[in-house]
């Protein structure tokens, strides 16, 4: 095990791990392998509901750690702070959109999904519109997009740290960290993934919050940190270019909606229409939540998130412009010489901003505890996502391929579909290197921006409007496929120029940014359907009852299992608690966005 690996292009060497860091690691494995047998033993595992939607009897707090760490993987830890150093403080929209998105997941999503009594998000597509050709197309791109903007970013980003961290070869750390993840996805079903998560939760946020003391200690406190990055220049630049200075607006979260690099109106509402597609109708996020032992549950569990989603700005964000500031070189190169010296891309070496900060301020011991952070922000997301696709491909596909299937036959499939998803995925590796600017998280969302639209507004007029039907959602569905993936292709014919190259990229990249081109097809897959739903005969009664917002039966989405209910006065007195909590956190992140704006 090497540090200098020619595959990778990488030279760093390979730091030695005290006792202590090796203790702190192995104490993290041995926590995580004590809760995941725990939960094991006390989830059913034989039956499909107890093995994908654990027994539906979850409460809050874990169901909201699970929501925040699924998001939260090492992609986003490493993606985050990435971006931060490359652009500043806007990325944090990201994160903050999403309170407003939780809420309406369950207020709103969850209780048309409990009373339509579903495993999947497409099963409730399939009920909605009926028929099966919606149902299977967004099984497929549902999986696709969970391999290509999901789990690749967090094997990339988990093992580019173990790599930068230990020295590791590259593809060997990938390997590692697959095995140890996909065994307890195998072996215990949502309910393991559930409680693992709370306690990743726990890890990262403790481990995070003192790298970011330690990063603010080091540049002389917050009130010197725009001072600090503006200052963030690498001693070798590309003469007649601007590529090398730090944005001018990197402290202000509203930017310019033209020159912007991230337009305030795009993300306002396209990362509105990106955030509803991921928090409300992604099949790895919401059956979290359908695990919920009832509505209050499920409501607590989203303000939990909620409130952790505001801490990235904090903790990884800031991080990675100081990162940028104290290593302004490695992280903040743009000759592709230097690049390929630090981190092995032509590209841009943002994506090591966080693991850089690790290796050079965490002391022995407390550098364990950060890279146990990051295996633990790499497994969560990667046991949230596996547990979900299986659900999805056993559920969608496979028991639409074979009609008369046991309960037997289909965990065997789910757990065989999750070794499958891991060969794609890092095959899929080496082109998510140059990609975006190397960027991560830019790469994530400029992908998402071309396919979920139409998925959302499949689901919000499915949801809102009861005329809508079968023919007017697949067509719609199909129109913005192709627009989408028109976009797609372009993007990864044409990647963005290197620093002091002409920008020979066609009209749509170089004019429409991806957060305005994600408005574009939410209105014109909207519209599609709309015709077509209006040109062909209404639903039947049966295909809306319990589905739509306007014929949800109130009394059955109560409780998300039967018998499960507390008495009417304390699910009231809960049901008022959790609406007092929503307000509470919409005043804090108004507070936050003025404050930044």
């Amino acid at each position: 095990m090497t540090a200098n690996n020619s595959t990778d292009g990488l030279h760093v060497p390979g730091p030695q791990l005290s006792v202590t860091d090796i203790v702190v690691i192995a104490v993290y494995f041995a926590l995580n392998v004590a809760v995941g047998i725990w939960s094991s033993c006390r989830a059913s595992k034989s039956t499909v509901s107890g093995y994908f939607l654990a027994g539906r009897d979850m409460t809050w707090w874990p169901i909201g750690a699970s929501l925040f760490a699924s998001s939260e993987g090492s992609g986003l830890f490493v993606g985050l702070a990435g971006s931060g150093a490359a652009g500043g403080l806007a990325v944090a929209g990201f994160e903050w959109n999403a309170t407003y998105v939780l809420l309406a997941l369950a207020w709103v999503f969850i209780p048309i999904y409990i009373s339509s009594e579903i495993v999947t998000l497409p099963e409730y597509i399939q009920k909605r519109f009926g028929g099966q050709r919606i149902c299977m197309y967004l099984s497929v791109l549902s999986l696709l997009l969970s391999v290509f903007t999901k789990i690749s970013i967090d094997l990339y980003a988990g093992a580019l740290f173990v790599h930068i961290c230990l020295g590791w070869n590259f593809y060997l750390s990938t390997i590692l960290t697959l095995i140890i993840t996909a065994l307890y996805t195998i072996a215990g079903g949502l309910a393991t993934v559930i409680y693992t998560d709370a306690l990743q939760t726990v890890i990262m946020v403790v481990g995070a919050v003192i790298l970011a003391i330690k990063a603010f200690d080091q540049i002389g406190g917050y009130g010197q940190l725009e001072a600090a990055y503006a200052r963030a220049i690498p001693s070798r630049i590309i003469a007649n270019t601007t590529c090398h200075l730090p944005r001018a607006d990197a402290m202000h979260m509203f930017r310019d909606p033209y020159t912007g690099d991230l337009p305030w109106t795009g993300m306002t509402f396209g990362l509105t229409i990106m955030a509803t597609w991921y928090w409300c109708t992604d099949q790895v996020i919401v059956q979290r939540s359908l695990s919920a032992r009832n509505l209050n549950h499920a409501k607590a569990g989203s303000i939990l998130a909620s409130y952790l989603k505001m801490l990235p700005m904090g903790l990884m964000i800031m991080p990675g412009m100081i990162s940028r500031a104290l290593f302004p070189d490695d992280v903040g190169c743009v000759v592709p010489s230097e690049c390929l010296r630090a981190c092995g891309v032509e590209i841009g070496c943002s994506n090591i901003a966080y693991p850089k900060l690790v290796m050079e301020l965490m002391p022995s011991g407390l550098r364990g505890l950060m890279i146990a952070v990051m295996m633990a922000a790499l497994m969560s997301s990667l046991t949230s996502i596996f547990n979900s696709s299986s659900t999805l491909f056993t559920m969608d596909i496979w028991r639409r391929l074979r009609p008369g299937a046991g309960e037997r036959e289909l965990l065997l499939v789910g757990r065989l579909v999750i070794v499958v998803l891991i060969g794609v995925s890092v095959a899929w590796i080496p082109i998510l290197q140059g990609s975006s600017s190397g960027q991560l998280f830019i790469y994530m969302q400029s992908v998402t921006s071309s396919l979920a639209p139409p998925v959302t507004a499949v689901f919000i007029l499915g949801i809102f409007w009861k005329r809508a039907n079968e023919q007017g959602a697949f067509w719609g569905l199909m129109a913005g496929l192709v627009v989408g993936a028109l976009r797609l292709v372009l993007e990864f014919l044409n990647p963005a120029p290197l620093c002091g190259h002409p920008d020979m990229r066609p009209a749509l990249l170089q004019n429409i940014h991806y957060l305005h081109f994600a408005i574009a097809l939410f209105l014109l897959t909207g519209a599609v359907m709309a015709a077509g739903s209006l040109l062909t005969p209404p639903p039947q009664y049966t295909q809306i009852e319990n589905l739509t917002w306007w014929t949800l039966a109130r009394e059955l989405s109560l409780g998300a299992k039967a018998g499960s209910n507390p008495t009417p006065q304390k699910h009231a007195f809960w049901a008022r608690v959790c609406g007092f909590n929503a307000i509470l956190l919409m005043c804090v992140n108004i507070f936050f966005y003025a404050y930044f704006a």
